[in-house]
This record gives C-alpha cells, structure tokens and sequence, in this order.
C-alpha cells in the first residue's frame, strides 16, 4: 500500500503517526469548507484543531495558492516538508514540521491563534462526522442502489 502513496500522502502519513502519539486524532484530506481541503486536520486532547500542510518539493510548496485560507479554520498552521525541502522557502510565521513516511518531529511550533467558539464547534462536527463516516465505509463498502454507501441491514454481518 505505501508503494501507491504520492510524496505528500507519504508525508501526512508520517505526520498522522506523530501525531498519534501526542494524543491526537488526525484526519487527512479534510475539507473544513467548500473550495478547501487541508493534508491533515488534527484535533487535540484539549480540543485544539491544528492543520498540516504537507509539501513534498519547492514545485508542491510554490503551486500552492490556497494556503492562508486555511489559518481561518484552525488553532495552529504547521508546514510539514522532509530534510531535503529548501526550508527557507517557508514563512517563519507557520510551524514547522519535520517528516518521513514514519515518523515526524515538531522543530518550530506554530503560534496559536484561537478558532471563535462557534466555528470551532462546528469543525469539530464536522470532523466527528467525516471521521465516522470513513470508519463506516472501512466496515461497509458496499454501495447502495443509487451508488451512494449504506450500511448492511440490522442483525446482517458487514461483507468484509
């Protein structure tokens, strides 16, 4: 499977494993809103949403024009790149993420810059609900009639 993965991916996945281990809950390709969609949202311990943009080259990091659309929608903004990424490319304003495919380490932490209540409510959510419904889908792929995903009927066991 990790054979498939583009560069980026390789890195969020990198990233979703240190996370973990800091008691986070990450969630990658989360889209807080229409036209957005951020590598890794994570939601933290203390209910902190930190978002991770994972760039994989100077093209990926310069291609990107969406990015500051992200800082309204979390608490924390962090670049994670690998040890080869020309660093100096990235403003000192983020955090910064230092990753592989297994593992990542935080080497500038982000400054905070906190959600309002009312959004932050709704991200997590929104979050909630995309997290379960992802989880669904591993335990029942199967499609419905008109294509969309539903699960197996009461008292049936999942196809998997």
């Amino acid at each position: 499977m990790m054979e498939n993965l583009q560069p980026g991916q390789k890195l969020a996945r990198g990233v979703s494993r240190y996370l973990r281990s800091l008691g986070f809950a990450p969630l990658e390709e989360f889209v807080p809103a229409r036209g957005l969609r951020v590598d890794v949202m994570a939601l933290g311990p203390k209910g902190e949403l930190w978002v991770i943009e994972c760039k994989s080259s100077r093209a990926d990091y310069q291609s990107d024009s969406k990015w500051e659309g992200y800082l309204d929608w979390c608490d924390r903004f962090f670049w994670a790149v690998d040890l080869e990424f020309p660093t100096e490319l990235l403003s000192d304003s983020a955090g910064l993420i230092i990753a592989d495919p297994y593992d990542a380490e935080i080497v500038r932490m982000a400054p905070e810059d906190k959600l309002a209540p009312a959004r932050r409510k709704k991200l997590v959510q929104k979050f909630a609900r995309d997290a379960a419904r992802r989880l669904q889908i591993l335990r029942d792929p199967r499609p419905g009639a008109d294509g969309a995903l539903v699960s197996a009927p009461a008292g049936e066991q999942p196809d998997w």
